[in-house]
């Protein structure tokens, strides 16, 4: 075990260029951290410019490649399209695709609207969909690459008081299953992981509370506070060529909860 913080380096992710949804906080943070650690050269998409630019300050410190990101609203998909061209216009193919941008805001069934349905529905599944079509002719065309679609334990649990949410998370899933096999005879790999109770700065400031955090120690195995961190190490393994054969699977990283 790592306690020096000395972890696994991956000389595949060197240069390689890597796309990430989501990247300016909390799990897509720590995402953008740890892939520029590996020396690739990260480009990421965000609503939240703020955050970006001080991620980027931080990281300018320590990284090789400065990470490049794009304001981009990810529920309109020409935008999204767009950011991604102008992505490999200026860096060449994505050889990885991290599909991470997600809102786990919850929501009482009895008042989910049609309207309502279909924002968490564009917010949480819809853009995982259009990333990966986006970039799938230019990963082809470059030999390949790997595509690692971010769901949840929310559905397996089963977690109550967000369904919308919770199907999206199931739906990506399947959408991974499917793509694995559309998207092999190109080498372009397509995974999926399922994160637990993560512990990131929007989790404990909305939703964590002693009873809660009880709760997750309770069901968990491992009795420990799970990091953003955690989950990036796990992504980094299977974006690189350590991970070459492993495709059309769905990782649960959740400290044993399931």
């Amino acid at each position: 075990m790592a306690q020096d913080g000395s972890f696994a380096h991956y000389p595949s992710l060197q240069n390689a260029l890597v796309l990430i949804t989501g990247g300016a906080s909390g799990i897509g943070a720590a995402l953008v951290e740890q892939f520029a650690l590996q020396a690739a050269r990260v480009a990421f998409l965000d609503i939240a410019e703020q955050s970006a630019v001080e991620l980027i300050d931080k990281l300018g410190l320590v990284a090789v490649h400065r990470p490049a990101f794009l304001k981009c609203d990810l529920t309109d998909v020409a935008g999204l399209r767009s950011s991604i061209k102008s992505i490999e216009t200026q860096f060449g193919a994505v050889r990885v695709l991290v599909n991470n941008a997600a809102s786990d805001d919850r929501h009482k069934m009895s008042e989910v609207t049609p309207e309502y349905w279909d924002e968490r529905m564009n917010v949480n599944l819809r853009h995982h969909f259009f990333a990966i079509q986006a970039v799938a002719p230019g990963m082809t065309q470059a030999g390949g690459g790997s595509i690692i679609n971010m769901s949840s334990i929310a559905w397996m649990i089963p977690s109550t008081g967000l369904p919308a949410y919770v199907t999206a998370k199931a739906g990506i899933v399947g959408l991974t299953r499917t793509l694995s096999r559309e998207l092999g005879g190109a080498n372009i790999r397509v995974n999926c992981v399922s994160p637990g109770a993560i512990m990131t700065e929007r989790q404990r400031r909305l939703w964590v509370t002693p009873d809660y955090l009880a709760e997750i120690m309770q069901r968990q195995s491992l009795k420990r506070e799970l990091l953003p961190e955690d989950v990036a190490r796990l992504v980094l393994f299977l974006a690189s060529d350590d991970g070459s054969t492993i495709t059309g699977q769905n990782f649960v990283i959740d400290g044993g909860w399931v």
